[in-house]
């Protein structure tokens, strides 16, 4: 049976690197021998003396159930009849020294709720799916010219109910999230959720980013055909699902990868600088391994995209070490980790060839070329990567005094000077609200509504950016105190005028961002982006527009970061007419003091920043403005 059950072609693409559908042979899978039902186990510990399962079946009877080895390929199996769904189980591996290790399941569908750390059997996950619609829309659509604007979630901590005396596990499960999260999405106008990692990990404090089960959603929010319901849910009502992904490190955990074997098996060495092992991607199976796993969310789960963690850390042989004697080099003598780069080319290649219409993200925050060109480039494959450069400079400038502002003007220019360099999504995440670094509107100098203004005002200046856009739980309520993974998003804020009118002021400009084309249909060229005003630092004003290729569609942006009005501001305007505001942060239903442009504003023949035709308007304190054309355009006529 166990022979049957993964074959001497499968056991040799693993050993090659090249077998992605892991999940379905390796584990604990339903199955019968003859008339007997039970489950066939498959695991692979190559330097291990003898192999055994043991679990609740047999009153973890440590060795009752032994593994037979497959040939010399490292890869042990066996079937245990009396093994049932739900039942929990470990292997239990002797060491070529003698030692005995108990190990959960690297490939286990369900572990066992923390703190504890046993895998679960059950059947391969599977669910009627009703996303049918939005998998063949996914297939033909070309996401580059899609608006694209990601709410950021921790899952256990977006909003939970409160402790009792019986149970401190107050986390909102699956199915309570679909009830409340995807409706929350919905009416805020997001495009896209992005998750947190949500696959099994020991430690909460951990945000999910120090992993032991890679092929099984946390037993904290429920099955993972709960999950399935939850993507399911967010599909029919148009919402993508973005997951985050570890591929570069996982924790050190006994019961985890580390050490598998008793000798380091997926891991090649340390993360001094995070306490993990660091994935060996030199190693064949371990290629197998990673790549099995992402394709096994993106295809049993219906994900549409992977957020690929800690990018920089895995292309560094050298990132987070701190000791001088540790550091490692290539056989070219540089610092780049020649394997890695090699394993995520491989990854993105076979993810665009078996996952057409699906994302591939990199959190990459260092100047690496061609991280979003295609491997025959000689680029890394992904489709976007965060632009860490624009957040730190951005950040930066914002939590800039007034006064200082002018010597920081070229923090707000400079992404610009790149920004079509690779195809980027704008990141204010869960990174710049933790550790000391203050929440957004904690960063905002000035009084208490001059930082409500400053905090309309970043908002303005991401969502008309060029790139997509990703903002964190809880900045779209002005939360103040930075994010706790253990508690839920301060909800009672919105009982508080400020908070609720900021709220409805994020909500209003993310149904602005997916009406006007101008701010996504060319967000990847210049043609997509004018500067009309960057040198204005004396008054900290920045002008441009966004556009489309057609004039009617085109918006006009003036964004000014002092707190200071500018009256009858004169601006350059790309064509004679007449021009409305559309959009002013500043308005009363947002929190601000109403210094608006309620009256058509009419042209002058008075040439300004390079333009033959001119207007002025009233700039309002830590204020943003959108125009547009008013009536059809001259080309138009």
């Amino acid at each position: 049976m166990a022979n049957e059950f993964l074959t001497s072609e499968e056991r040799y693409l693993f050993g090659e690197g090249t077998f992605y559908d892991c999940p379905r042979k390796f584990g604990a899978h339903f199955s019968r021998q003859g008339s007997t039902e039970g489950f066939a186990f498959t695991v692979w510990a190559p330097h291990a003396t003898n192999v055994w399962v043991t679990g609740s079946f047999n009153q973890w009877r440590m060795q009752e159930f032994p593994l037979a080895p497959l040939e010399d390929s490292g890869v042990w199996s066996g079937f245990v009849a009396r093994a049932e769904p739900g039942d929990l189980y470990k292997y239990v591996i002797q060491t070529g020294e003698g030692d005995i290790l108990l190990k959960a399941d690297p490939f286990a569908f369900m572990s066992e709720c923390p703190p504890g750390t046993a895998s679960k059997l059950t059947r391969f996950p599977d669910y009627a799916w009703q996303d049918h619609l939005w998998m063949r829309k996914r297939k033909r659509k070309n996401f580059f010219s899609q608006p694209l604007n990601i709410y950021e979630v921790h899952a256990t901590s977006w909003r939970r109910h409160p402790k009792s005396d019986l149970s401190n596990q107050s986390f909102y499960s699956w199915t309570e999230l679909a009830q409340e999260l995807i409706p929350y999405v919905k009416k805020m106008h997001y495009t896209h959720l992005e998750l947190l990692p949500i696959m099994e990990h020991p430690f909460d404090g951990s945000w999910g980013y120090q992993i032991t089960g890679y092929f099984a959603p946390t037993a904290r929010l429920g099955k993972p055909q709960d999950f399935m319901a939850f993507i399911d849910r967010c599909h029919q009502e148009g919402i993508g699902v973005i997951l985050d992904w570890v591929p570069g490190h996982f924790c050190r955990d006994a019961h985890g990868l580390g050490n598998f074997d008793g000798k380091p098996l997926y891991e090649c060495g340390d993360h001094e600088q995070w306490g993990t092992y660091l994935f060996d991607f030199a190693r064949n199976e371990v290629r197998s391994f990673l790549i099995s796993n992402a394709l096994f969310w993106l295809e049993t789960y219906h994900i549409d995209g992977l957020r690929v963690d800690g990018v920089s850390s895995m292309l560094n042989l050298n990132f987070g070490v701190i000791r001088e004697e540790k550091k490692r080099y290539n056989s070219k003598g540089g610092e780049e980790n020649l394997d890695a780069v090699a394993f995520l080319r491989q990854l993105n290649q076979t993810v665009g060839k078996r996952c057409p219409g699906v994302w591939m993200i990199a959190e990459e925050s260092t100047a690496w070329p061609l991280v979003t060109y295609p491997p025959e480039d000689g680029g890394l494959g992904f489709h976007y990567k965060w632009d860490m450069g624009w957040m730190n400079d951005t950040l930066r400038y914002m939590q800039t005094d007034f006064s200082e502002r002018p010597r920081e003007h070229e923090k707000l220019t400079f992404s610009m000077m790149y920004q079509f360099h690779e195809n980027f999504i704008l990141p204010l995440s869960h990174d710049e609200v933790v550790h000391g670094k203050h929440s957004l509107i904690g960063r905002m100098p000035g009084t208490y509504s001059q930082q409500f203004a400053g905090l309309r005002l970043l908002y303005l200046y991401q969502m008309t950016h060029p790139g997509g856009k990703l903002n964190f739980m809880g900045n779209e309520i002005g939360q103040f105190i930075e994010w706790r993974y253990d508690e839920s998003i301060e909800w009672f804020l919105l009982d508080y005028e400020s908070h609720f009118r900021y709220q409805n002021y994020v909500q209003t400009v993310n149904r602005l961002y997916l009406r006007e084309k101008a701010f996504w249909l060319q967000d990847h060229d210049w043609k997509g982006f004018v500067w009309i005003e960057a040198n204005n630092r004396k008054q900290s004003v920045f002008v441009y527009i966004r556009r489309t290729g057609k004039p009617k569609e085109q918006c006009l942006v003036l964004l000014n970061f002092q707190p200071i009005a500018y009256t009858d501001y004169r601006i350059g305007v790309p064509e004679k007419g007449r021009y409305r505001e559309s959009f002013n942060t500043d308005a009363i239903e947002f929190g601000g003091s109403g210094q608006t442009n309620p009256h058509v504003r009419k042209t002058e023949e008075i040439s300004w920043q390079g333009l033959s035709q001119s207007l002025t308007l009233t700039v309002p304190p830590l204020g943003g403005i959108i125009l547009k054309r008013y009536g059809k355009s001259q080309k138009e006529k």
